[in-house]
């Protein structure tokens, strides 16, 4: 039985602690249901050695802390690293699967390498990095030029929603991209957290939070998630709920913009909460909230989208393109529009419980029918099999 060896590179790696692409590759490896592939992970480290984890080859690539360039050094010598791997062990069925679109400049000459081993390259585009705010206009210049080179030398771009599928065939139609669609997953599956657990209960008390009484967003701190736009709108609504708010705040630039433009610091109802790493417990405060509300604007498929959509009885989304595709029919959207979203957020208020449970049911069915990593994994391992000689 010939096997396919596949390699994954740009993620951080495995065990996942937290991170999209870390919980993709740790469910893609524990969920192999084939022993005709075999799954080859680098990860980012300190040191250069091997282990096995869910019966995989993980393999440590040791890079500097050089800042916000470590990542592209890391995919760098991770892929320097797998070339050497595949000639030593003489390997004529292997993939390399490069997570997000990092070291475009630097592809060409090892695209070379590729096609004398007989190696697909194969590359996940990830969302609009080039449009995120907290990077400087020459970086987010990078960023684009990276995102063309990959897309001009990759076998396969397997994007992670529609819309990015869209955008990369319409934007780089030049090189005729071949393109195909698995999405993220995620699991509709209940805490294992009580609503009495201590640890719950604990983080109530200490925020000053009652459970099905506040509305609840999660996302990194950066602009183009939209936080001025959610709170100043909350805080325009006669809601009496709380809005917790999960993230990595800090108080920087952005930070004391939000103060200044929104006053929320005068409104006991918006509750930065900080940052939430025990995922029991993250799952159980989506499960307890009243309604999420999802602001995210950039990039594909999201991850706590669907983690919302699998846990939180009801879903406030806005209404761009890659957000819709995942909601469907199971949420209710708002638009920028002054005023629009506190009107839905009073509007959400005072839902019936039978709409409310009729929405939670239909967002929960997206997922088990779209979004399962049963699903997601059946697919990729379908994929990846199609390369075999």
């Amino acid at each position: 039985m010939k096997q396919t060896d596949v390699f994954i590179i740009g993620s951080k790696g495995i065990p996942a602690k937290y991170g999209g692409f870390e919980t993709f590759v740790e469910y893609l490896t524990k969920m192999k249901t084939t022993n005709e592939i075999n799954y080859h992970v680098a990860c980012i480290s300190n040191s250069n050695s091997e282990f096995q984890h869910n019966n995989v080859r993980c393999y440590n690539i040791e890079v500097p802390n050089t800042g916000s360039s470590r990542a592209v050094l890391y995919d760098i010598r991770a892929l320097k690293a797998t070339i050497k791997y595949i000639e030593v062990n003489k390997l004529d069925n292997a993939i390399i699967y490069v997570l997000a679109c990092r070291i475009g400049p630097f592809i060409k000459k090892y695209k070379k390498k590729l096609q004398k081993l007989g190696v697909k390259l194969y590359v996940n585009p990830d969302g609009h990095e080039w449009k995120r705010s907290k990077w400087s206009f020459p970086i987010r210049k990078y960023w684009k030029l990276s995102e063309k080179l990959m897309v001009k030398h990759s076998d396969l771009l397997i994007c992670d929603s529609r819309g990015i599928e869209e955008y990369i065939k319409r934007e780089y139609s030049l090189y005729n991209p071949k393109t195909t669609f698995i999405a993220y997953g995620a699991n509709v599956i209940s805490s294992t957290m009580k609503n009495d657990d201590q640890i719950f209960s604990n983080w109530k008390r200490k925020h000053k939070i009652v459970q099905n009484d506040y509305f609840l967003v999660v996302g990194r701190f950066v602009p183009e998630n939209n936080y001025e736009l959610m709170i100043s709108e909350f805080i325009n609504s006669n809601s009496k709920k709380d809005l917790v708010i999960i993230t990595n705040v800090e108080e920087n630039d952005f930070y004391n913009d939000l103060i200044n433009k929104t006053n929320f610091n005068l409104d006991n109802r918006i509750k930065f909460v900080g940052t939430v790493y025990d995922q029991e417990l993250l799952k159980k405060i989506r499960e307890q909230a009243y309604c999420y509300i999802h602001g995210h604007e950039v990039g594909g498929t999201n991850p706590s989208l669907l983690e919302a959509l699998a846990s939180t009885k009801l879903n406030l989304l806005l209404d761009v393109n890659f957000n819709i595709e995942v909601g469907g029919n199971g949420a209710i959207y708002f638009n920028k529009q002054f005023k629009n979203l506190s009107k839905q957020v009073e509007l959400a208020d005072a839902l019936s419980t039978e709409k409310i449970i009729e929405l939670s049911n239909k967002a929960k069915n997206r997922i088990l029918n779209e979004y399962s990593w049963e699903k997601i994994v059946s697919e990729y391992e379908s994929l990846f099999l199609r390369n075999k000689n």
